[in-house]
């Protein structure tokens, strides 16, 4: 893949120069100057400058297109500004550190049309990725704050702030700042910062050493593991026994790390032994235990003072003979119940609740406002007031009053168990993660080879001890250590744990197998090829928080209000207050509506607290995200990996869906299955020059010749073909290269009408007569002559035809998208039930295709598997890659399909469906409870019915609604998929037994 994507970035800088002629010349001026300050100068223009696409819609003509022409370049740092109507599309070269791409999106939605970026080629250099996790975030307003906070950073690019997760994944220019800066930034904003990865190309491991050891002793530790090639950097916390590593799994490992450590003697010290350091409540899921039983904890001993304090003011009052003893005037009016409430209720709310406290100082301090503000003001006026009413009955001898300290600490109480429930259920929302990340084995066997490769010994390690191009070996039952390729042994492999699909898969010589997967029987020796961050376990692990971390379009909702909620609601229980208070003062209503043990200030002080406390800013805050991560847990476990709220959110929407032919809807395994001579030729030599043309080709149709060319070469598995000169790959055509002295062309008949060469009779009919059995045709030719005709036949997916079938059902259209010729295409066409077909694209086509089904008014996914698909993938409004396809595929698409399976295709629209209804009912429930709740708490019900909703229990259907929103996403976790899929893939794994 690291080749594919240099080689892409050769051809992209390419494009540049060629695209911008100004920026061209101006680099070429510089080189030819010869001295190292042009070529300096040059790299700096290169790094300066950088383009940036987008897809504009709403353009009509080209006043439209000079209109959002000359917005984008009153704007400063703008270098050059090129606007297509007609294919929707803005190119802007611009300066980033004058301009950022969000502000060109901005102006141009300003202009009056809809923006999407679509291309960013700002210098790679200039971007990394690190991710934090977040401690003390309650609610949207406080991510909300902290997205502002590190957007307002020079050097921040993008900043996206999960709540449910409580993680921040920040894009940034490593030339402007580090993320030490990122995390004192957060700090500072009154939240706890932990790093949890910096994005760069390498990979930590903390070693624990055992043994006597000084500080002289550790430096040289220190010095020795730096000098190691690989090694970023070694970080050692003085005064204890860990040691962390920062280095690059492809050249180094922890095995080198011990094996350098415990060979290091220091005197009479001894040796120093090391070892793998148990993390212990760093990692997410232990900090989440963590958290819950803190919750747990304070909410214990909130209830040791606040149910004494309940029971005083509630129960006891209304049993003889203890109701006197409370009663019972200690000083003046203050009585003895007074004083044991105010003893047990004060401990609640200063220790206890001190959480809110300093959770309202910081939103304070950084100019918001978020739920801690509404539980302090609450719960502080109920104490307050209830200080004032204990003060003065003990100083006043006729001063009749009642106090509310059983509402601040049970106010406090109920919440902290809201907070309770709450943290336990957004912990069930992240089990997919922490399912994927157990399935690593815990222990590996490392085989020792000689040279020969014979096994000279084992031995039994840790499983994260493994390195780059170990030999490991892998017994019935266990699961596979980590990702490789079977180099002696065959076995089958239960995949289903990373790509949902059920049937084991056959593993023998030179096969891959993924690590974490299970080996059902058989024992493999298997060569490691990828450890740490870069293990397929890994990667998947990675693309699921990364979609958990995106938020969905529909997230902005929440976003708008969080900003004015909290505001709003200490104006309405203000107003609340001050209008029941006046009401009273004014005889408004009549005195019998006042309780017995209450006055008009103190039941207008209970109405303005319950308005205060019902509020729940974080029911809004939770109904996207949470949703979110249970649907993307949830495909991840069926095999389709969804790429964030965003996909999700488009996903639902899609009534047409374009799919690829080869290896989409078919198998993507050709083979030839004909061949027919038209000039005498030995078979051999003809299968050997055209295998040595195709041998450089990534296309299918290329390796199922270069495989049926192995069969005349004495079953040979890595035959030497002979050298292709000047090979050329003509997209949508063919290939032709200069093979021993002579020129051969493979590839469709327009490949030959280019180069006229003469296409007989005989050779149309083959054609033909291929086509008819949708089989593909390929012409050879030789030096302008054409010698043979190929048949390759790419066998249809048997789900294929009932898969088209129910996706007719949800109403949603198919179209075939191939650069295949039009016979075979309209052949698999009828054969699966598509109607509409469009051959012979070249990739370009196939994304104006897209274009012009989304103009149409189509939403629009694309289902393919091929770097040629990539355009279309990206164009499409959902973007759906095969599993098995190509790297490019995968990385442009917004879903991937692990099984490469259709019928998950089905799956991925259904999930995003039932996904965004679930979303709808949070936002339903959260939005009507607030709607609902804060005039009931008012007291709007009160003059009818004298129904009031005292503070407490205000409190405690704040903390409910929270939880509710969470469970109400945890029913995601029950998905089924459609019943008929299960019949599909019945009847599938039928058509393989047979």
């Amino acid at each position: 893949m690291a080749t594919k994507l240099l080689s892409l970035t050769c051809i992209r800088k390419e494009r540049f120069s060629e695209r911008y002629p100004l920026v061209r010349k101006h680099l070429t001026r510089s080189r030819d100057g010869g001295g190292s300050s042009s070529e300096t100068a040059a790299f700096e223009i290169e790094d300066a400058i950088s383009r940036a696409v987008f897809q504009v819609l709403g353009m009509t003509c080209s006043a439209c297109a000079g209109s959002v022409e000359k917005a984008i370049k009153r704007l400063p740092g703008i270098h050059e500004a090129v606007i297509d109507a007609l294919n929707n599309r803005a190119q802007i070269l611009f300066y980033p550190k004058s301009v950022h791409v969000d502000t060109i999106r901005e102006t141009i939605e300003d202009a009056g049309f809809e923006a999407s970026l679509i291309e960013n080629e700002a210098n790679e250099r200039s971007k990394q990725v690190c991710r934090i996790r977040i401690n003390g975030m309650t609610c949207t307003s406080c991510s909300s704050t902290i997205e502002r906070v590190l957007q307002s950073v020079n050097g921040v690019q993008r900043a996206h702030v999960a709540l449910a997760i409580e993680e921040a994944e920040i894009h940034y220019d490593p030339r402007l700042l580090s993320y030490d800066k990122l995390l004192e930034e957060i700090e500072n904003a009154g939240f706890e910062a932990v790093l949890i990865s910096t994005g760069e190309d390498v990979s930590k491991i903390d070693l624990k050493i055992d043994g006597e050891f000084t500080d002289e002793s550790m430096e040289i530790i220190e010095r020795s593991l730096e000098a190691l090639p690989g090694v970023q950097s070694v970080e050692i916390s003085h005064g204890t026994d860990k040691i962390s590593v920062l280095y690059k799994p492809d050249v180094t490992g922890p095995r080198n790390f011990i094996q350098v450590i415990e060979s290091t003697v220091f005197g009479h010290s001894g040796h120093i032994k090391a070892t793998i350091f148990s993390e212990g409540g760093v990692g997410r899921e232990s900090q989440k235990q963590g958290e819950i039983k803190q919750y747990y904890k304070s909410f214990l001993w909130s209830l040791v003072f606040t149910v004494p304090v309940f029971l005083t003011a509630m129960v006891f009052m209304y049993i003889p003979g203890i109701k006197d003893l409370l009663m019972f005037k200690v000083i003046n009016m203050l009585t003895i119940g007074e004083i044991i409430r105010w003893v047990l209720a004060t401990p609640v709310q200063f220790i206890i609740g001190w959480r809110f406290y300093t959770g309202s100082y910081k939103a304070i301090r950084r100019g918001s406002a978020n739920m801690d503000v509404l539980i302090a003001l609450g719960t502080n006026a109920a104490y307050f007031y209830s200080l004032y009413t204990v003060l003065r009955a003990a100083t006043s001898p006729d001063f009749k009053g009642v106090d509310f300290f059983e509402t601040s600490a049970m106010l406090i109480s109920f919440i902290i168990l809201g907070k309770y429930l709450e943290v336990m259920a957004k912990g069930k929302t992240s089990q997919a993660i922490a399912k994927l990340m157990n399935l690593a084995p815990d222990t590996a066997i490392l085989l020792t080879l000689d040279k020969e490769g014979n096994v000279t010994g084992e031995e039994e390690i840790d499983g994260r001890l493994i390195q780059k191009n170990d030999v490991i070996k892998i017994v019935p039952g266990a699961k596979v250590a980590s990702d490789g390729y079977v180099i002696w042994g065959q076995s089958h492999v239960n995949e289903s744990m990373i790509t949902g699909e059920a049937r084991p898969v056959a593993k023998r010589k030179g096969d891959t197998v993924i690590g974490g997967t299970l080996n059902e029987n058989g024992v493999l020796h298997v060569k490691v090829t990828r450890v740490g961050s870069e293990s397929a376990l890994a990667q998947i692990v990675r693309l699921v928080e990364s979609a958990q971390l995106a938020k969905a379009p529909v997230q902005k909702l929440a976003d708008r209000i969080s900003k004015f909620f909290v505001p709003l609601v200490i104006f309405l229980s203000f107003s609340t207050w001050l209008a029941w208070f006046l009401a009273g003062k004014l005889h408004w209503y009549p005195e019998s509506w006042i309780p017995s043990s209450m006055d008009s200030f103190e039941l207008a002080l209970q109405f303005g607290i319950s308005v205060m406390v019902i509020a729940c800013p974080c029911a809004l805050g939770l109904a996207t995200p949470t949703a979110v991560m249970v649907g993307t847990g949830v495909g991840a476990s069926q095999g389709v990996l969804i790429k964030g709220g965003q996909a999700l959110e488009r996903a639902h929407k899609v009534n047409c869906i374009v799919f690829d032919k080869t290896g989409t809807l078919t198998m993507g395994k050709p083979v030839v299955v004909k061949t027919k001579l038209l000039k005498n030729m030995v078979l051999r030599e003809f299968y050997e020059l055209a295998a040595a043309t195709e041998v450089n080709s990534e296309h299918p149709l290329a390796k199922a010749i270069v495989e049926y060319a192995k069969k005349f070469r004495d079953d040979e598995e890595n035959p030497a073909w002979p050298e292709a000169r000047d090979f050329v790959s003509i997209t949508g055509k063919g290939v032709k290269a200069t093979v021993k002295g002579r020129e051969i062309m493979v590839g469709n008949k327009n490949l030959m009408d280019d180069h006229k060469v003469f296409i007989p009779v005989d050779a149309e009919e083959l054609l033909a007569d291929s086509e008819d059995m949708a089989q593909t045709g390929i012409l050879v030719s030789i030096n302008n002559e054409l010698i043979g005709v190929l048949s390759v036949s790419d066998p249809l997916k048997p789900s294929a035809r009932e898969a088209i079938s129910i996706l007719k059902s949800m109403n949603i259209k198919s179209i075939m998208v191939t650069g295949d010729n039009w016979g075979t295409a309209n052949s698999i066409a009828r054969e699966v039930g598509i109607d509409s077909v469009i051959a012979e694209a070249k990739p370009e086509q196939k994304a104006e295709k897209v274009k012009e089904l989304q103009a149409a008014g189509h939403v629009v996914a694309m289902v393919g598997d091929g770097i040629n698909d990539s355009p279309a993938l990206v164009a499409a409004d959902v973007g759906m890659a095969i599993g098995a396809g190509t790297d490019i595929a995968i990385e442009a698409a917004d879903i991937v399909l692990m099984k490469s399976n259709l019928e998950d295709v089905i799956t991925a629209i259904d999930l995003s469906r039932k996904t965004f209804s679930r979303i709808r009912l949070n936002y339903v429930w959260a939005l009507g409870y607030n709607l609902m709740g804060i005039p009931i708490a008012a007291g709007v019900l009160f003059p009818a019915t004298r129904f009031r909703l005292p503070p407490w229990i205000a409190g405690a259907a704040m903390a409910a609604s929270s939880v509710s929103v969470v469970c109400c996403s945890l029913l995601l976790k029950n998905y089924k998929r459609p019943k008929k899929l299960d019949h599909l893939e019945i009847r599938e794994i039928q058509v393989e037994r047979v």
